[in-house]
């Protein structure tokens, strides 16, 4: 109407206005939004509170099974609330925690000569370890020494390979330091050159030598002590929490790929006997079918996704537009050929080939979607468009390469839902 009414120089403007705000709406409504992540230890804290949050969200709504589980689940619950306690407490604390560990033990003279040569301004709380085994089943720090904030690690040469596995399964982004004793009856600088070149990249200039069998010069780890600040206290923490946030995601995503795999068995079916009514002529519209609300709106429960319905069919048909381009209904449509070997007669039934290729597409994109949820959560929104762009086709391929491996329990499962068809008259 206001291009009708409008004539004369200005008709143009206006058209060139309308347009851009038509697609500046259009490309609001289709871009996700996501949220950055904490940047306080605050921020993490609450962060793992919504996780807390979402396992119970889950559990309180699996199957009956799950149900008869739930006095299991709630311990698990109870352990995850009782890490997190652990963690929040230390935010009330203005000591700085120091591990003294090793595959030796500290004794006590070891750790008294440590704190009167290197005295630290800021309170020490010390957590001294008995010697750490040297073949454990798992090279995993427990989570005293996991969580402090200084860890010192005393070390006899020659470099035994259950020193290194344990040095190398130190957390990158804590403050460790390595104090050496060295081999009297071989040359010291030859010695620590060899360390240097074995130890992980982050720990080579976090070493010093004792000098001597009872007394070292404690100058350069005092300094080192000194660098404990309540930042870096508070750094500290963040890692912590991460690390927390960051298991208690690789669960939750197990518990989500459950859900979701019930949710994918239903929808594919579901998809397929509607190409069956209503057979397409289109790849293109397979794509619409691939994209089912439905199942798009109940995925975005699953991982707590905040993107409007408008959001999730734009991110599953970039997904579907990439399935087209790399050819896996073509692949599927060839490979779909052998059903017709074990229930010839079915096949008289009409749209069964497209059926077939949509339920495969549905899975496929399925299957991309939820792992674009989860690649994309905590990236910034500004990034989530190209990170679509950039990864759609290798997430499609991946989950197409994944589906090839189930290739014969999907057939087994596509011969069941035609044979429950009925056939044509």
């Amino acid at each position: 109407m206001l291009l009708e009414s409008v004539h004369g120089p200005l008709s143009s403007l206006v058209s060139l206005s309308a347009a851009g705000a038509g697609l500046w709406l259009l490309g609001g409504r289709s871009r996700p939004s996501a949220q950055h992540l904490p940047q306080s230890s605050e921020g993490w804290l609450e962060r793992c509170e919504a996780v807390l949050e979402q396992f119970q969200t889950l559990e309180s709504s699996g199957s009956d099974e799950a149900q008869a589980q739930d006095q299991r689940f709630q311990q698990i619950q109870e352990l995850r609330r009782t890490q997190l306690q652990v963690l929040r407490q230390r935010q009330q604390e203005s000591a700085i925690h120091l591990a003294l560990v090793g595959t030796e033990a500290w004794s006590e003279q070891d750790q008294a000569t440590l704190l009167a040569q290197c005295p630290c301004v800021h309170p020490l709380r010390v957590h001294r370890s008995h010697a750490l085994p040297l073949s454990p089943q798992f090279w995993v720090w427990p989570e005293t020494f996991r969580q402090c904030e200084l860890l010192l690690y005393r070390l006899d040469l020659p470099l035994t390979a259950a020193d290194l596995r344990w040095l190398e399964a130190l957390p990158q982004q804590q403050r460790a330091g390595i104090l050496v004793r060295t081999q009297p009856e071989i040359d010291a600088a030859q010695q620590l050159h060899q360390l240097e070149q074995q130890l992980p990249v982050h720990l080579r200039d976090r070493f010093w030598l004792l000098s001597d069998q009872e007394a070292c010069d404690y100058q350069d780890l005092s300094a080192w002590l000194a660098e404990s600040t309540p930042l870096s206290r508070e750094r500290n923490q963040q890692r912590c929490l991460q690390e927390l946030h960051d298991a208690w995601q690789l669960e939750l995503e197990g518990l989500r790929r459950q859900h979701w795999s019930r949710l994918l068995q239903r929808t594919q079916w579901t998809v397929a006997a509607g190409v069956v009514v209503a057979p397409v002529p289109s790849l293109d519209l397979l794509v619409l079918a691939a994209a089912n609300g439905l199942m798009l709106q109940e995925m975005a429960r699953l991982w707590n996704c905040p993107w409007s319905l408008e959001q999730l069919q734009a991110a599953a048909a970039q997904l579907g537009k990439a399935a087209l381009t790399l050819g896996v209904v073509e692949w599927s449509s060839q490979a779909l050929a052998s059903v017709i070997k074990w229930h010839g007669p079915t096949w008289l039934l009409g749209g069964a080939m497209q059926a077939l290729s949509a339920a495969y597409l549905t899975r496929v994109v399925g299957r991309a979607m939820a792992d674009y949820m989860a690649l994309a959560a905590g990236v910034p929104e500004e990034e989530l468009e190209a990170l679509l762009q950039r990864q759609a086709p290798l997430l499609v391929a991946r989950a197409a390469e994944e589906e090839k491996l189930n290739w014969n329990a999907f057939l087994t499962s596509a011969q069941q839902w035609l044979k429950q068809q009925p056939l044509p008259a």
